[in-house]
């Protein structure tokens, strides 16, 4: 009888043309949860609410596990931390694990929303991250049909059932799926009016010349901040200074010209801006973990 009514009933919304999967914690115990494949990333729980009106939720706990939400459609609202943000379409949101929160429809234009619900023993671990991390609050992404793509083949396997097939494809498929939106950017080609942050273009840059020496009080005052302040910036979004991957760059490149060029090392160092092919040397076998010379001998003999 509640499929025939259209509102949120101990919030779960009933309405016309939704579409809901929830795995059963005997599932998740018995088959997700002990499985080295699954059990670090896995679908709880998926669903699809057109035009959701009178969609209404709150947890005074939140949730065990992440929630991400995708607004085709109309509009929407949610609360999480004592901020309230407003959801449009083509926008997406993460309401992270054990966190109050509340989310409803407009009343005038209520979403459409293509829905996940994603645990595991990573959650913790991923939430950390800032490119997870800046989601916690609405972001607009381009369009893609591959989303849509992706959430059907979930959906349409897990209707088969809960077999270690089906399980390990659409988790497998999770990976990809969150990658479409946290890091969409990344899934198109870039055009002059994207607007990238400093660290993404920095990377570009460094990527361009990565023939030269790049000072760092260079790179910092090229995006108009403190050494320190850009270092800072740069090593919470890479883990590394940005001289280091700079280094690690350089040492890429240089792996790619011994592998496919008769170059000898010292060329391939001054290729690479180093004037010291000695030093050259010695930072590749830091990062790379062996001398030029034997890796070059390595490849040959793979």
């Amino acid at each position: 009888m509640k499929e025939n009514k259209e509102g949120s009933h101990k919030n779960i919304w009933y309405g016309l043309g939704r579409q809901r999967i929830e795995i059963p914690k005997t599932v998740l115990k018995s088959k997700v949860q002990n499985n080295l494949l699954l059990s670090h990333l896995h679908i709880c729980s998926i669903g699809y609410y057109p035009k959701a009106k009178d969609h209404f939720t709150f947890r005074k706990k939140g949730l065990p596990e992440n929630f991400l939400f995708y607004c085709v459609d109309g509009q929407g609202w949610y609360e999480l931390d004592n901020q309230h943000f407003e959801v449009g379409p083509n926008e997406f949101f993460i309401l992270p694990q054990n966190k109050s929160h509340a989310y409803g429809s407009s009343g005038d234009h209520p979403w459409t929303i293509y829905w996940i619900h994603f645990g595991g023993s990573a959650i913790a671990e991923l939430n950390k991250i800032q490119a997870i991390e800046k989601h916690f609050k609405p972001s607009y992404i381009k369009n893609s049909d591959e989303i849509i793509s992706i959430f059907n083949k979930i959906y349409k396997t897990l209707q088969l059932g809960y077999s270690i097939d089906n399980l390990l494809f659409a988790n497998m498929c999770l990976s990809q799926f969150l990658t479409l939106f946290v890091y969409n950017f990344r899934h198109f080609e870039s055009s002059g009016t994207d607007k990238l942050d400093c660290v993404d273009n920095a990377i570009l840059y460094m990527r361009e010349h990565i023939n030269e020496n790049i000072p760092l009080s260079e790179l910092s005052k090229h995006y108009n901040y403190s050494v320190s302040r850009f270092s800072n910036l740069f090593k919470k979004k890479t883990g590394y200074a940005p001289i280091d991957y700079f280094l690690q760059m350089k040492m890429q490149k240089a792996c790619q010209q011994l592998d496919f060029t008769n170059q000898s090392v010292k060329e391939v160092a001054f290729s690479m801006g180093f004037d010291d092919p000695y030093y050259f040397s010695k930072r590749f076998r830091t990062i790379i973990g062996v001398s030029p010379k034997k890796y070059r001998m390595l490849k040959k003999s793979e």
